[in-house]
């Protein structure tokens, strides 16, 4: 259960359901990337509490069941020692330390439906509406009705995208379509003016691969966010570099003052993979205890906290001490030589 990723039902009425607060909070934290072991971190709720919520979101149809797990199939004959017997022995190579990380879950394609009704607006907007002229356009898109409304989102024209906003039936389909389909950076200025919009997941989404999203826009929108949720979109080949630059930028701000749990679960969740990103950059002497705090198994972790030139002192003796480093002298000599090794650890064996 904890490798479910919840993806939210993009069609729900969200408004007409009967979430409680912490349902609503819950469902506002869901990207449709996020697995269930992370959300407890990004919301604050204890993991018991989180199943309990997405069942309810689960009842309330505002999100998609979980997969049912396929037949275990036969285990594979044995050809060679495992990875874990490899690490036993000390013969495990160490990572370099420089892959992309990889995606929790590759993004499943779009409902064929849903493809196909908007190659059908986008049609009728190309074919019916876009031959009128614009102020004809954008007075029409105030009381349209789909299928028109839903085909004026593909208007080039900031002014007919604001008409389309200002449509009393416009809904979170109609945003989403807006923030995928349309490039002018007025018009998703516009379209991010409204809080509700704005704040679904998969508005944002979509806006992040528009290579036409601003980078002030992005700043204010993305600036009060989490550091794994910037640390995605800085990693996302999906995003265009512009905005990946800039939500780095955005990361390396927001960790100067998140608090050390934040900055914490940012390395740990990415097994240091973050700290490339982060160079020239403290912590302080919380987030140096909370690491100090936790048993370190994974070599691709200690290796990458071991070329990080900020890793605190405390830090050095604590990995030194772990039995994955004892078993790997690859990874002790990396450590001794840090520059924040304290002397009695350089001259240890």
């Amino acid at each position: 259960m904890n490798d479910w990723t919840p993806k939210p039902i993009p069609s729900t009425a969200l408004a007409s359901l009967p979430l409680t607060p912490e349902e609503g909070f819950v469902l506002s934290r869901l990207d449709g990337f996020t697995a269930v072991r992370h959300l407890p971190a990004l919301t604050g709720f204890p993991p018991e509490r989180i199943q309990a919520i997405l069942a309810r979101l689960v009842e309330h149809g505002a999100v998609l069941p979980a997969p049912t797990p396929a037949p275990e199939s036969p285990p594979a004959p044995k050809t060679g020692a495992t990875s874990e017997e490899r690490q036993a022995g000390g013969e495990e190579p160490l990572p370099t330390g420089e892959e992309e990380p990889a995606r929790e879950e590759e993004e499943e394609p779009e409902d064929a439906e849903v493809e196909a009704a908007a190659g059908n607006w986008r049609q009728l907007f190309e074919r019916r509406l876009h031959p009128l002229p614009e102020d004809e356009r954008a007075s029409r898109a105030r009381g349209a009705e789909d299928p028109e409304l839903s085909a004026f989102c593909f208007d080039p024209v900031p002014a007919v995208i604001k008409s389309v906003l200002e449509n009393m039936r416009v809904g979170l389909g109609h945003a989403r379509l807006i923030a995928r389909h349309h490039h002018n950076p007025v018009g998703l200025e516009a379209l991010c003016g409204r809080a509700a919009f704005a704040s679904d997941a998969g508005v944002r989404r979509w806006l992040v691969r528009n290579p036409q999203l601003s980078s002030s826009l992005f700043r204010r929108l993305w600036s009060g966010r989490r550091l794994m949720e910037q640390y995605k979109v800085a990693m996302d080949r999906d995003v265009p570099e512009g905005t990946r630059r800039t939500a780095r930028e955005v990361m390396r701000t927001r960790f100067n003052t998140a608090p050390a749990e934040e900055r914490v679960e940012l390395i740990l969740n990415t097994e240091g993979r973050v700290l490339a990103s982060l160079v020239g950059l403290a912590v302080d002497g919380k987030t140096a205890a909370l690491l100090c705090g936790r048993t370190y198994r994974s070599p691709m972790l200690i290796q990458n906290i071991a070329r990080w030139s900020a890793a605190p002192p405390a830090l050095i003796v604590h990995l030194l001490k772990q039995e994955a480093v004892r078993r790997q002298p690859q990874l002790r000599q990396l450590l001794q030589r840090h520059p924040n090794a304290p002397a009695d650890a350089r001259r240890g064996g």
